[in-house]
């Protein structure tokens, strides 16, 4: 039996479309999927389907027979237990110098926890991230790559095969890093996809509540988006969600019930920031913002108890929305880029963030006009968040008004805006040469004695002050502490 060049494990949505794109790329594939006693062979029907390009087992041990060595073997399988499940049993099937990767949305924690265990077996592992939805498992997504630096001279041709490419001929499929590093990144482009979505939806809901739009006028909207600055896939389809009517002439958009569900990576990314300590206001938001969409009794209730008042502001105009989602997404994007800073810094990952940016270009969800600028960004000053630019810069000190005064009048109308009021929050909060901050960290003295710094006294230098005595009295209670 000749063998396969490739095989892969776990034939849903995502893994049976991933599955034809790499026979399209001329790859002999085979496949297994977990069979389920008293249902036919869904690896047999995939090979059937694909017109016996592709083998089609059911049996891991002939699967892992089918494929030449070293074995290369991809899993797009749910993460989490499964993806340890499905290692433990095709282990006894393999050699050393045999390949995994792992095309799921797993945790980076747990990627990099695999990659150590199976190189102690003499197996490598690769964490992929793989975005683009069912599209572009089958045309071409966003793979971003990591784990065992061994493995990737020997999958590079396989999974760039599969991934989208940008105008100028560059793939979309690049080695991030070691570790867990692929799945990290792949973490955070989720997290900025939550945000970038919420504040699509914030812009939509503002111009629905507060200016009276109508569908057709929103799709308009975003429409006309799509062609400047904020162009991309989100704003993309968006607008042809807006246009979308069923059979009987009514809008689709107003029969969805305003619950949004989730995964998880965006928990994840959320987690990921309390853990590195790096702000991602608008990313938590938009996380935030999914859990109480999900309460929907809840909601209804609340607002029967709380009657909102009636509009007491003009509604903005929707240029000044346009600007203020343009200038929150440029806020959004940079909390994640500065995330992966602090993650590529703390984990010795030196993440190459042009790179990240060029191969958002294309295949992902997150794809847009705006990664074009970000990559030039970092290939210009790659020690500084691409907020720091020249570019972004101008663009933040030209829109940041239309951001103040659109957040403003949703919270004076009583919209829902939790992201684009985090957005400002971020910014205001990044931008302050001054804050409140030292009132806390004297809270914080005087019930747990945890020290302070001084305005007058070089930074790294301490002191505690007996605060009873010192409110009291007019003598001194400070006393420099050492640490």
């Amino acid at each position: 039996m000749e063998l396969s060049q490739v095989g892969l494990v776990g034939l849903g949505v995502m893994g049976s479309n991933l599955a034809l794109n790499l026979l399209d790329g001329g790859f002999s594939v085979s496949v297994y999927n977990r069979p389920h006693a008293g249902k036919p062979s869904v690896a047999a029907a995939f090979a059937e389907r694909s017109g016996g390009n592709a083998k089609g087992f059911d049996d891991l041990s002939k699967f892992a027979a089918s494929l030449e060595r070293p074995r290369k073997i991809i899993l797009m399988v749910k993460a989490g237990n499964a993806v340890d499940e499905i290692i433990a049993s095709l282990k006894p099937f393999l050699e050393p110098g045999d390949i995994i990767i792992d095309g799921g949305n797993s945790d980076y924690r747990d990627t990099g926890r695999r990659v150590e265990d199976l190189e102690k077996e003499g197996i490598l592992f690769v964490g992929a991230g793989i975005s683009g939805g069912e599209e572009g498992a089958r045309h071409g997504a966003s793979i971003m790559a990591g784990g065992n630096p061994k493995a990737w001279t020997k999958v590079k041709s396989i999974l760039q095969s599969v991934a989208a490419k940008n105008s100028d001929g560059s793939v979309c499929c690049k080695w991030i890093g070691e570790g867990g590093a692929g799945h990290f990144v792949k973490m955070v482009h989720n997290g900025i996809e939550y945000a970038d979505m919420q504040l699509i939806s914030e812009a939509y809901f503002i111009l629905k509540t507060c200016n009276a739009f109508s569908n057709d006028q929103i799709a308009q909207f975003f429409e006309e988006c799509g062609r400047g600055a904020l162009g991309g896939y989100l704003i993309e389809i968006t607008a042809q969600i807006l246009k979308a009517k069923d059979g009987s002439g009514k809008w689709i958009v107003d029969s969805i019930l305003d619950t949004a569900s989730q995964k998880g990576t965006g928990k994840w990314t959320v987690e990921a920031a309390l853990d590195l300590q790096r702000s991602i206001p608008s990313i938590a938001a938009a996380v935030f913002a999914r859990f109480a969409s999900a309460d929907k009794a809840g909601r209804v209730e609340a607002r029967k108890a709380f009657l909102k008042p009636s509009a007491v502001s003009a509604a903005p105009s929707a240029d000044s929305v346009r600007a203020a989602l343009y200038a929150s997404k440029i806020l959004a994007y940079s909390q994640g880029f500065s995330l992966m800073e602090k993650a590529s810094e703390q984990f010795g990952w030196n993440l190459d963030f042009a790179s990240i940016a060029s191969i958002w270009r294309n295949g992902c969800i997150i794809r847009s006009v705006m990664l074009d600028k970000i990559s030039a960004a970092y290939k210009r000053q790659k020690s500084e968040n691409f907020i720091f630019d020249d570019y972004f810069k101008s663009e933040l000190v030209q829109n940041m008004p239309r951001l103040r005064e659109v957040v403003a009048a949703a919270a004076l109308n009583s919209a829902c805006a939790q992201a684009f009021f985090a957005s400002l929050a971020y910014f205001d909060a990044a931008t302050s040469d001054e804050s409140g901050a030292n009132l806390v960290q004297a809270q914080r003295d005087f019930f747990g004695a945890h020290t302070y710094e001084r305005v007058d006294s070089p930074r790294g230098m301490f002191f505690h002050t007996d605060w009873s005595a010192a409110a009291a009295s007019e003598k001194n209670q400070i006393q420099r502490v050492s640490k």
